[in-house]
């Protein structure tokens, strides 16, 4: 079917898998560093703006967590179902490193995750926030472990291979890998940057709908000058990425650049737009500005970037398909960086929450961080081919072998399961997002939710309350 393999079945189905997957924690990331932010706020000014903003996100936040769960559970799976040979050659690397994200940081979300989501009654508020606070700084680690792994992958060290298996010889060397620390910077930021997009576009929306109150008010400002700040911060971050990049996995470089051949001494120009032809092996309709490709990459106006033409076909990355993923990556940051500074002009003439076409384009950018991260992980992972490992095995050999036929039910079968049980999810989150922050939502009523008085599930659980509630009262003011 279409010229497609086994192995090309099985390294799609990962593919699809960790789009969904890599969605979801994030936004988990952002969110939860937000709802920090905006509980420690609520302490320190009593403004109950925060608080509002604090539970409408929460419960968002409680939603996109549990489908982050459940994708990455089963991603993790595909280790040893389609990919048993890549297990037992790296097994005793990778392994351990996702074993310490277990013990580390999910055993810490879970630990706090009950107290920051229905606690906000029940215990005092310097403990609720430091649940918050734990819940974020969590991820955060999870987020430190998956990078070293993926990393690993990507410039391998710290190893010795005996009878055909990766033996971890120097531990620290394997976390802190060349390429780690850009990779942990640039995924982490992009996560803040998809979450500051995604919470403006909600408060664009309802702007734009003519629902106007302060904490819309507060979500846009709080995004827009996110934007401002960090989207800079990632181009500068993703500089220094490349650089590492172009050192250590030059095919990739070459790969993205759609850069086939040098020409004697000549600099290396950016190739803008083009068709990467892998057979023809040159980039048709290509649009060049010389010397800028030295310029990004080397930091000088003379040394050149290594062509694709200096590696064997079979150690080729598809430079089609990461040539244009980078540049939708890049174009989209361009844009955010772009919306920042427009935000601000808007805000220093007071026109921040009325100018109709800002509000219209901070909606639309609503995705945007999402999507860029999706063309970056493709990047990042197409231009590692053809190795799983880089230098040390390659994708072919690490598959398990399965037939056509088995990887064709099962990959139909993720697809079906995948979109009407995340789509149901997304759905729903959205309409979270619809409805809005409802002022004074901290107070108690009887609505349910994240941090709010619940209606009670079994009839003893009524048994609470007035009483229950003098006393957290007060005992919330004592803490």
């Amino acid at each position: 079917m279409f010229g497609l393999e086994a192995l090309d079945l099985a390294r799609i189905q990962f593919a699809f898998t960790i789009s969904f997957h890599i969605l979801f924690p994030a936004i988990t990331i952002g969110l939860a560093s937000y709802l920090a932010v905006l509980e420690g706020l609520w302490l320190k000014t009593h403004n109950d703006t925060y608080r509002d903003l604090y539970h409408f996100w929460s419960k968002i936040f409680a939603v996109n967590f549990g489908m982050g769960v459940v994708s990455g559970l089963v991603m993790a799976y595909q280790f040893g179902t389609n990919w048993s040979r890549f297990s037992d050659f790296a097994g005793s690397v990778t392994g351990p490193l996702l074993t310490y994200e277990v013990l580390t940081a999910f055993f810490l979300e879970a630990g706090f995750l009950g107290v920051m989501l229905f606690g906000w009654n029940k215990v005092g508020r310097k403990l609720h926030f430091f649940s918050t606070v734990m819940v974020a700084i969590g991820t955060l680690i999870s987020t430190f472990w998956i990078l070293a792994s993926n990393s690993w992958m990507q410039t391998p060290q710290g190893y010795e291979i005996v009878n055909g298996q990766v033996i971890p010889v120097d531990w620290l060397a394997i976390i802190f890998n060349p390429s780690f620390p850009y990779r942990l910077l640039h995924m982490s930021t992009a996560a803040f940057v998809a979450t500051a997009f995604f919470v403006g576009s909600s408060a664009a929306w309802h702007l734009l709908r003519g629902k106007d109150n302060p904490a819309i008010r507060t979500m846009l400002s709080m995004a827009m000058w996110m934007a401002l700040i960090v989207a800079p911060i990632q181009a500068v971050i993703g500089d220094f990425h490349g650089v590492n990049t172009l050192k250590h996995q030059p095919a990739k470089i070459a790969a993205i650049e759609g850069h086939w051949e040098n020409v004697g001494d000549e600099p290396t120009p950016l190739i803008l737009f083009g068709w990467p032809d892998m057979k023809a092996e040159k980039t048709r309709f290509a649009v060049e500005i010389p010397y800028l490709g030295s310029l990004i990459l080397t930091h000088t106006l003379d040394k050149q970037v290594p062509a694709l033409k200096e590696f064997a076909p079979e150690d080729r990355p598809n430079s089609t398909i990461v040539f244009w993923s980078f540049r939708i990556m890049v174009g989209l940051g361009v844009l955010m960086i772009f919306t920042g500074l427009w935000s601000l002009w808007l805000r220093t003439r007071d026109r921040l929450y009325t100018s109709r076409p800002f509000l219209y384009l901070a909606l639309w950018m609503g995705p945007s961080g999402l999507i860029a991260i999706l063309a970056g992980w493709f990047t990042t992972e197409i231009g590692r081919q053809p190795w799983v490992v880089y230098g040390l095995m390659r994708t072919a050999d690490a598959s398990s072998g399965h037939s056509f036929v088995q990887m064709s039910i099962t990959l139909i079968m993720f697809v079906v399961v995948y979109f009407a049980l995340f789509g149901a999810g997304l759905g729903y989150m959205m309409r979270l997002v619809r409805k809005g922050p409802k002022i004074d939502e901290g107070k108690e009523t009887n609505e349910g939710g994240p941090g709010q008085k619940r209606t009670p599930a079994r009839p003893l659980s009524a048994a609470d309350d007035n009483g229950d509630a003098d006393h957290n009262h007060s005992l919330n003011k004592e803490i």
